[in-house]
């Protein structure tokens, strides 16, 4: 490929062909300090690289703020930015790779198709105040939120272009006598003291996008850039063309002193008590044409929105929860109490149309459930119950003294687990009645797990005692060599489970497999590198393989016992916080930030990926068919196990408390070609799996 070249006078003769690895591969835009350029890893990911021009690459104090320009945009990678992918500030033209994202700037959206509507502007603002919560949680201030620095994905709105942000622990200051932004959307303080900025000059910038985006001009507006600096400061905005519900907040973020303006979890609470009807699915830009169009991944079908029926029966304190047609309705008792509630009746339907119920009232977080004995059975605070997996009927519920507890309930020899209790002691419940059957003390500072008809109690020295669920009663006892207080582990199908131990300096993992019913140890090996089990299949264990110094996951690792093989398949990209499952020999990862993809190690090959914008989500499973995901905002998503394309999600169940990061999102659970899943408003629900694209 030759060298892509630019007209016009002072540009460069030759733009480059490569960035580091990256063969660039056309021209995406040009801006004062470099050109972005689209490229493809040698996996074929999409990229948007950008590579500083020439003459700036020669300046020691640019190439301290394109360092830190880098290192803010990778303090923030995740599902409201454009992840970062690689980058070298040191070359001799220092650029940065992120994924690319499909669809245009907020700026060219507006001059293309006009004002938005007030449904648009709400998701955009709604998006923009997550972004920004994100953001700032990492330490970072933006510093230069505009319309072009927008972009208007198909699962919301992206910030981009940290190239004047600075982290709040940064040395690095802005130069005395130096403003560093653009005008109409500053801040007054940008302007007084701009050594002084903090998190709510991009609040000041996100009131000026909104109004940007409303009618096409900003709240200061002038051909001059210092006839706009003192408008900032000392005049009042113009807001006419702000839609009335949303004309008081752009106001309050258009605050002149900082401590007057809402942070964005504010924001959000405002926005959603703005409209009974806010609506939180993705931003889909309209009228996109060309070039735009034809690179745009295939759109679903959207149903129409549910009726909201359910929404007024709660807001009127009644007890029913009503879904859509074809769906169960469930009566649940107004009492917290113990008495098991009776079933109702299943309405008749050709299909099944799913339900949703609530058996604990209030905040008491999302409620984390398995399957087993024909039974959902859930856990949820101090409460665990069982709904039927038909209709939703509570059958049992039990409210323990137990802790709050962050994992599903254990079906164990026909009996539920319960979590540990404050006093160390595990109880077990009967699973059709919820009575106790039975309860016994756990090591101090130890764990129980499932693993087939058997309970694994995990001593901190390192014992494991191996319990009869059915009766409570211990079957054997031993120390695993090695090992220290891990607790062992185990899947689905699998007659086995595992306690792993990785070294402090994270070079071996050491694996040992034991049988749960007899506590004899199957085999022990010693594998380089810091391992995680996630999964089995045609006799191999499956474990991610992760870099313990920054605690990213680099790749995958199939072991097979019988033949002591190991194969080793790394990642495209490492990635953060990873969740992940395996169905054959396919393994789906989904990283912090919302990258999920399909990686098959019989090819050694990544099968697809997709950005679901998801920051935190559950960990993926899958039936073959489809891959499901569970949102933090309580959203399923469905995608096509095969292709890696969206199928299907449902509405967001956030709750009363959505501004609060949920410690552990609960995975879906996959039984009889439904789904069940869970939410942040304690509701459980259930879909028909075959049909995604009808949630």
């Amino acid at each position: 490929m030759a060298p892509q070249r630019r007209a016009g006078a002072g540009a460069e003769a030759e733009l480059p062909e490569y960035a580091g690895h990256y063969r660039l591969e056309s021209l995406l835009g040009s801006g004062g300090m470099g050109v972005v350029h689209l490229a493809r890893s040698t996996s074929g990911l999409k990229l948007a690289v950008k590579v500083v021009h020439a003459e700036f690459a020669r300046d020691r104090e640019f190439r301290g703020r394109f360092r830190q320009e880098v290192a803010a945009a990778r303090r923030v990678s995740g599902a409201f930015t454009a992840p970062v992918v690689d980058a070298d500030p040191e070359a001799e033209r220092p650029w940065m790779a992120t994924l690319f994202i499909p669809g245009p700037t907020l700026a060219e959206q507006v001059k293309r198709n006009g004002p938005m509507t007030p449904a648009q502007l709400r998701r955009l603002m709604t998006g923009l105040a997550e972004a920004l919560r994100d953001i700032h949680r990492v330490g970072v201030v933006h510093r230069d939120l505009k319309p072009s620095n927008v972009l208007l994905a198909e699962d919301g709105p992206k910030v981009i272009d940290f190239g004047i942000s600075r982290p709040t622990d940064s040395e690095l200051r802005t130069e005395t006598g130096k403003l560093i932004g653009t005008p109409p959307f500053m801040a007054p303080e940008q302007f007084r003291r701009p050594r002084e900025v903090g998190p709510a000059a991009d609040i000041f910038a996100l009131g000026s996008v909104v109004v940007h985006a409303a009618t096409g001009r900003g709240p200061f507006d002038s051909d001059s850039p210092y006839v706009v600096a003192y408008q900032v400061v000392h005049d009042e905005p113009d807001l006419t063309g702000i839609p009335e519900e949303l004309a008081t907040l752009v106001l309050r973020c258009l605050a002149k002193e900082p401590e007057g303006r809402p942070t964005p979890d504010e924001l959000m609470r405002e926005l959603r008590s703005a409209a009974a009807s806010y609506d939180t699915q993705a931003f889909i830009p309209a009228q996109r044409t060309g070039a735009e169009a034809a690179s745009a991944p295939p759109r679903q079908p959207r149903r129409p929105p549910r009726e909201r029926l359910a929404r007024s029966a709660l807001l009127a304190g009644a007890a029913l929860v009503l879904v859509a047609s074809g769906a169960a309705s469930v009566q649940l008792a107004d009492s917290e109490g113990d008495s098991p509630a009776k079933a109702p009746v299943r309405t008749p339907s050709a299909t099944f149309g799913g339900w949703e119920a609530k058996p604990v009232s209030g905040n008491g977080g999302v409620p984390h459930c398995s399957y087993g004995a024909d039974e959902l059975l859930c856990a949820q605070r101090d409460v665990v119950f069982a709904l039927d997996p038909d209709d939703g009927g509570l059958a049992w519920r039990r409210t323990t003294s137990d802790r709050a507890v962050s994992r599903p309930p254990v079906v164990s020899g026909g009996v539920v687990p319960s979590s540990m209790a404050e006093d160390g002691s595990v109880e077990g419940l009967d699973h059709a009645s919820g009575t106790p059957v039975w309860r016994r003390d756990v090591p101090e500072g130890g764990s129980v797990r499932g693993a087939g008809d058997m309970l694994l109690l995990t001593g901190a020295d390192g014992t494991v005692t191996g319990v009869d669920g059915s009766s409570g009663a211990t079957k054997w006892n031993r120390s695993l060599p090695g090992h220290s207080g891990t607790p062992l582990v185990s899947f689905a199908a699998d007659p086995l489970a595992y306690a792993t131990s990785t070294s402090s300096d994270g070079t071996h993992t050491r694996i040992t497999a034991v049988d749960p019913g007899t506590g004899a140890l199957r085999w022990d090996v010693r594998l380089e590198g810091a391992l995680q089990p996630i999964g089995v299949g045609g006799g191999s264990v499956f474990l991610l393989s992760g870099d313990p110094r920054d605690g990213t996951t680099t790749g995958l690792l199939r072991y097979s016992p019988r033949s002591e093989a190991s194969l080793r398949v790394p990642l495209p990209v490492p990635r953060h916080d990873v969740r992940a499952t395996v169905r054959g020999n396919v393994v789906h990862l989904l990283a912090q930030g919302g990258a999920l993809e399909a990686v098959d190690l019989k090819t050694r090959k990544r099968v697809w990926h997709l950005e679901t914008g998801i920051s935190h989500g559950s960990a993926p499973v899958s039936d073959g068919r489809h891959v499901y995901v569970t949102a933090p905002d309580g959203r399923l998503l469905a995608v096509d196990a095969r292709t890696g394309r969206l199928l299907g999600q449902t509405a967001p169940r956030l709750g009363a408390a959505a501004d609060r990061v949920v410690a552990s999102l609960p995975e879906p659970v996959v039984a009889g070609g439904r789904v069940y899943a869970s939410a942040p408003d304690g509701t459980v629900f259930a879909v028909d799996g075959r049909e995604p694209a009808g949630w």
